[in-house]
């Protein structure tokens, strides 16, 4: 008689949890989240790193422009990213300052149409096209047509104003769901990097599947 008692509580015991649990998620607004188990998640984030430049580092002479004023040697950094989102075809990589005193921020380099199986760039492959990955092409960085960068399209290290706040340079990797971004973005691999910039952040909509930032200083 005890068993069958037992039995027929229960199953009001879990209703009045039920009420208790559906009264808290009224007071806060929503159902509580419950703890995640992993299931279906991936097997990390999508990351970028540079082996040359730590996050939240200072910039070494190394990398920095030589020119304008900057005695760098204006050797591109060695970049690594993983994780990549599932459905990746092409990768996309820009660097941006958006301290620089412009109104805009300065562009300092931009490499489009990375393939897919590749997931690195080795120091210094950013100072010629002939030493990008077999597909990649530089595009245009706001040193256009100063010589600076030794050609259009390379690597330009940070050279922010005597006196300035250190500024801040943004690392980014775009994961694309496509093999050719000017082909599917109907843009031409002469525009600028703010327009590579509105494509591949809004342009191309759901084939934008994933990026990866970090961010080093530099200021003199």
């Amino acid at each position: 008689m005890t068993m069958m008692s037992d039995r027929l509580r229960r199953p009001a015991a879990v209703s009045a949890l039920s009420v208790f649990v559906l009264a808290l998620a009224g007071c806060a607004g929503s159902m509580p989240t419950l703890p995640s188990l992993g299931l279906g998640t991936s097997a990390g984030a999508f990351t970028l790193s540079s082996p040359d430049i730590p996050a939240g580092s200072v910039i070494a002479s190394r990398f920095v422009l030589n020119g304008f004023g900057c005695k760098g040697e204006n050797v591109s950094p060695a970049l690594v990213w993983k994780n990549p989102p599932a459905g990746t075809r092409s990768y996309a990589i820009q660097v941006y300052d958006p301290d620089a005193p412009t109104g805009s921020g300065f562009w300092h380099w931009g490499v489009y149409n990375i393939p897919a199986s590749v997931t690195s760039l080795a120091q210094g492959a950013g100072n010629s096209a002939a030493t990008l990955p077999a597909g990649a092409n530089g595009g245009h960085s706001d040193f256009f047509d100063t010589g600076a960068t030794g050609g259009n399209g390379n690597w330009g290290g940070p050279c922010p104003p005597v006196g300035d706040k250190p500024h801040r340079y943004v690392f980014t990797v775009f994961a694309l769901g496509v093999d050719n971004l000017h082909a599917a973005a109907g843009i031409p691999k002469t525009g600028s990097a703010a327009l590579h910039g509105f494509v591949l952040n809004k342009g191309l909509g759901d084939k934008l599947l994933g990026k990866a930032s970090f961010t080093a200083t530099y200021g003199r």
